[in-house]
């Protein structure tokens, strides 16, 4: 019998959206086979897995970049029939559970995992998990026994990554503490490798300048229209773009004006005009496969803060592989031609100018990182 997951990806294939791709194909079966499981409640669990407790928890999609592993947890999260469910990129979940360990914390003694466990299945059955990073030991530590009490609790998950379950956290701190994650990915959760011939993302980009000069209304044109050409958002919908506020830790979020399947638009003056450090670029970095910025004017020693966060901002977005589109009053090389602090800007020119490269463009978000 076909499942919904099923029937939404073959009318995508005949509306040629797809191309026809095994890789894909095996993902569709286990995620239909996940949301029969869940309609079908423990008997099927039973049935195909053993033991309720062991049974089916999820889908765990690995792969390179743009091979359309977002896209079907999309088709999951729209058409497996259970409420209530979350979509959420993996990076501002784990920000998020930081927060609720550190409130639990305040309120109460001993284990804060198993309240948090509590709360986070209170607010949803089935846990939508974008881009499954783990570089943060703090997030090593906790992942294992979280994990496990949301599955004890029957929160279902589908995540995606750039890596294979036993490369997540490869050769961080105290790895062997992290080991029993792996295991319970591995053993209670279908692992499907999605890896197929079209790289989506980068046929997206063909044909995208990523790099426009003069600020003005011909370079937001062109930006617009690489924004939902990278979405495939339909333009007559320009009005509804979704905005988001992401979380940078410590109580502060970041406004995002325009935020759709990682990518975002931001202007200079909003990243870089206002106070900003290191750690809310990495937020950006690890959020968004692709960035656009808007209104790059050209610098000089009185922009030197402006500069600074910019240079800053750049690094983040480089070492994670973030595809940066602009507008700017000049070329790379021009930005800040002159006065103190221009030779350090150097490094960043040949950073922005490696960014605009084919093979730069191939990269997988965040293999540097």
């Amino acid at each position: 019998m076909t499942g919904a997951v099923r029937a939404a990806y073959d009318e995508l294939i005949a509306a040629h959206e797809l191309k026809s791709d095994a890789a894909q194909d095996r993902a569709v079966a286990a995620l239909d086979r996940l949301a029969a499981a869940m309609a079908n409640g423990g008997s099927m669990l039973s049935r195909l897995f053993g033991s309720g407790k062991e049974g089916l928890a999820g889908v765990y999609l690995w792969g390179g970049v743009g091979r359309g592993k977002s896209m079907l947890m999309d088709l999951a999260f729209a058409h497996i029939d259970v409420e209530p469910k979350r979509r959420v990129h993996f990076h501002e979940f784990m920000l998020e559970t930081h927060d609720h360990l550190r409130r639990i914390r305040e309120r109460h003694e001993g284990d804060p995992i198993e309240p948090v466990a509590e709360e986070i299945a209170d607010e949803a059955k089935l846990l939508c998990f974008d881009e499954m990073q783990v570089t943060n030991p703090a997030d090593a530590m906790i992942l294992s026994r979280l994990f496990g009490k949301l599955l004890e609790a029957g929160v279902k998950v589908v995540t995606t990554s750039n890596r294979p379950p036993r490369d997540l956290y490869k050769n961080g701190l105290n790895r062997e503490l992290f080991v029993p994650f792996i295991d319970l990915i591995e053993r209670r959760m279908l692992v499907v490798e999605v890896n197929g011939p079209t790289d989506y993302r980068l046929e997206r980009l063909s044909g995208v300048e990523v790099w426009h000069v003069p600020n003005g209304p011909e370079a937001t044109a062109a930006l617009s229209r690489a924004f939902f050409q990278l979405t495939d958002y339909p333009v007559e919908d320009r009005a509804k773009v979704p905005a988001e506020d992401i979380d940078l830790g410590g109580g502060r979020r970041l406004h995002v004006p325009k935020s759709l399947k990682g990518v975002a638009v931001f202007s200079f003056r909003r990243l870089c005009g206002e106070p900003r450090g290191a750690a809310d670029y990495l937020a950006i970095a690890r959020r968004y496969h692709a960035v656009i910025v808007v209104g790059i004017p050209v610098m000089g020693p009185d922009m030197r803060n402006e500069a600074a966060r910019f240079v800053t901002l750049i690094d983040a977005l480089y070492e994670h592989k973030v595809k940066l589109l602009a507008a700017a009053d000049a070329e790379p090389a021009g930005l800040y031609p002159s006065g103190n602090g221009s030779f350090e800007f150097q490094r960043t020119v040949s950073r922005l100018e490696e960014m605009r490269s084919a093979e730069y463009l191939a990269e997988g978000h965040g293999t540097a990182a």
